[in-house]
């Protein structure tokens, strides 16, 4: 948190950095373990242990294992609902998508920052990978898509029923449409999480630019509405953190319905 003047940088979050004080150049590519690479495989770490931990098999399940339980069967009625029994195969996969964009979100509010030295880092505030889950499921899409249809696939672009004289006018918007799909899941995310910490960064420099305020009134009247509010925001980005690995998810299983199943 760049704290210069006084001032709070709510960017400054955001800024990706090296670690160990080394900024590893290879061929002009900076190969650098930054604080991005260590929240990403601190989140794999947790899910990992998520899972572990509720893979006993026992008869009566605990409530860990009930946990993991409830999330896979989420996930597998969900592929069910909106794909048929063909969405089962892609069930890890969703899965795994689901359950990696929902910790990396989560981790990325904790508090850690009351430790000196110590700042979350949330990697789904960053286009680059938000762009690489949206494109890797695309990738996947298009691969079904035309390994299951061939070239039968482009029918996708014609509406069922349209008269054939508006085919000139749909095809091309049906196309745009499908080829913007990669855009809007990585926006969506992408702008859900960063506009959340922006808010909760600037509401943190109200609450500590009044109580460093020299006059008495400052305090009561700007920084203690301001923790407040950021107390319910936070509240609300726990829900919008899990309400956004569920929007990917779900995008994602409706996209490998279109490719499995066409229109």
């Amino acid at each position: 948190m760049a704290a210069e003047s006084g001032k709070i940088d709510p960017m400054h979050q955001f800024q990706v950095e090296p670690l160990f004080g080394q900024d590893w150049t290879v061929a002009g590519h900076s190969i650098a373990f930054t604080n991005s690479s260590l929240w990403m495989l601190i989140t794999l770490v947790a899910v990992w242990l998520f899972m572990l931990g509720g893979m006993k098999r026992e008869l009566v399940p605990g409530r860990w294992q009930a946990a993991v339980e409830g999330v896979t069967g989420f996930i597998s009625n969900m592929m069910e609902t909106n794909v048929g029994p063909a969405g089962r195969k892609f069930v890890p996969y969703v899965f795994s998508l689901f359950m990696f964009i929902l910790f990396a979100n989560m981790l990325g509010l904790l508090p850690v920052g009351i430790i000196p030295g110590v700042h979350p880092f949330t990697v789904t505030s960053h286009l680059t990978i938000t762009a690489v889950l949206a494109i890797v499921s695309f990738g996947i899409v298009l691969a079904v898509g035309f390994a299951k249809h061939g070239l039968h696939f482009f029918s996708l672009f014609v509406p069922h029923g349209a008269p054939w004289w508006m085919l000139p006018i749909l095809i091309p918007v049906e196309f745009v449409s499908f080829m913007v799909r990669p855009f809007s899941l990585a926006l969506r995310l992408f702008v859900a999480m960063t506009a959340g910490h922006i808010l909760l960064k600037v509401l943190a420099g109200f609450v500590i630019n009044g109580l460093n305020a020299e006059a008495f009134w400052v305090a009561p009247v700007v920084s203690l509405p301001s923790l407040i509010l950021m107390i319910g925001i936070s509240a609300l980005e726990l829900l919008v953190a899990a309400i956004q690995a569920y929007v990917f998810a779900l995008l994602t299983s409706l996209y490998l319905n279109d490719a499995i199943n066409l229109h």
